[in-house]
């Protein structure tokens, strides 16, 4: 938490605060939302809740109406504060903050458990900005969810320094074809697929699907991204080995590897704009003859490229 810059967290505000985000499973793991410790305060006193849906303006929960709730909430005018808990990647504590909010109705809520028709979701709108925090938790998801879209075909090679911040544990992977892992190398990854070589014969694996387990460290996460070989290719040299492209099924696609991803493309967006800004020498005092000039700015190279049709 707190590694962005409040000029990227308030582009986010900007950018995304509308957007609603359901908790879905997937959503509640790559959030790390803590549920167990999600509560709905109202004059003192605690109610638990599933937070079924948020964006930066408001939330939905889900809470029993057979609890005294609505009549504690018809007593404080409707005001409460929704409490959210995430686990933090470096830190033992977890990063817990109150948001507050005004309840503006509630309606009944038809779950699959056998009590749910006493449960009801309650919509509520914040009173203010809800804290850095849970706009750059919900904030670096929605952003690769829109850039996978934006920029599902541009490759990032595969080289030390990219393995290095994208915080890839090794090139040498494993991929499995009709529930048979194989060896591989990985050659380069984008939002949309992956580039591998193993050995193989093209044509029996071509138009295959396949499963493709990569492993990041810092956290420790593995993806298995799930897909069709689309084309092949030779390598040179070496007769018994095929490189092979990988289209992944975007439906399938693990949100925890779009957001690995996108922050790497976020990060070397980023890095030739402040490395132009730490070297650039400091200007001299013009003598009077010479008159201040404009230089061009060198071109940089991001180390992506889109991936051929």
């Amino acid at each position: 938490m707190g590694i962005l810059t409040s000029q990227k967290i308030s582009a986010y505000y900007d950018r995304y605060k509308d957007i609603e985000v359901t908790y879905s499973k997937e959503i509640i793991q790559v959030t790390n939302l803590v549920t167990a410790q999600v509560v709905l305060k109202c004059v003192g006193d605690f109610w638990p809740c599933v937070i079924y849906s948020s964006s930066f303006t408001g939330a939905k929960v889900v809470a029993n109406v057979n609890s005294g709730l609505p009549q504690k909430l018809q007593q404080a005018n409707n005001l409460a504060s929704l409490r959210f808990c995430f686990k933090s990647g470096d830190s033992s504590t977890p990063v817990a903050f109150f948001v507050s909010a005004k309840v503006v109705g509630f309606s009944p809520y038809s779950g699959p458990s056998p009590g749910s028709q006493d449960m009801a979701i309650f919509r509520l709108q914040f009173l203010q900005r809800p804290p850095d925090d849970l706009i750059e938790i919900i904030g670096r998801l929605l952003d690769a969810n829109i850039n996978s879209a934006k920029r599902r075909d541009e490759r990032i090679l595969l080289t030390v320094e990219s393995i290095r911040k994208l915080k890839i544990l090794s090139k040498d992977s494993t991929i499995f074809i009709q529930g048979v892992p194989r060896r591989c190398i990985l050659r380069d990854i984008s939002f949309s697929g992956a580039k591998i070589i193993m050995m193989g014969v093209s044509k029996f694996l071509v138009n295959r699907d396949a499963a493709l387990r990569v492993d990041f460290d810092d956290p420790r996460e593995s993806f298995m991204l799930r897909g069709k070989f689309v084309r092949s290719e030779e390598v040179e040299g070496r007769k018994e080995l095929i490189a092979l492209a990988l289209h992944l099924d975007d439906a399938q696609a693990p949100m925890g590897y779009k957001i690995r991803i996108n922050d790497y493309l976020g990060q070397i967006r980023t890095e030739p704009v402040r490395q132009q800004q730490e070297t650039r020498p400091a200007k001299a005092a013009p003598k009077p003859e010479e008159q201040p000039g404009t230089a061009a700015s060198p071109d940089t190279a991001s180390g992506t490229a889109k991936a051929p049709q």
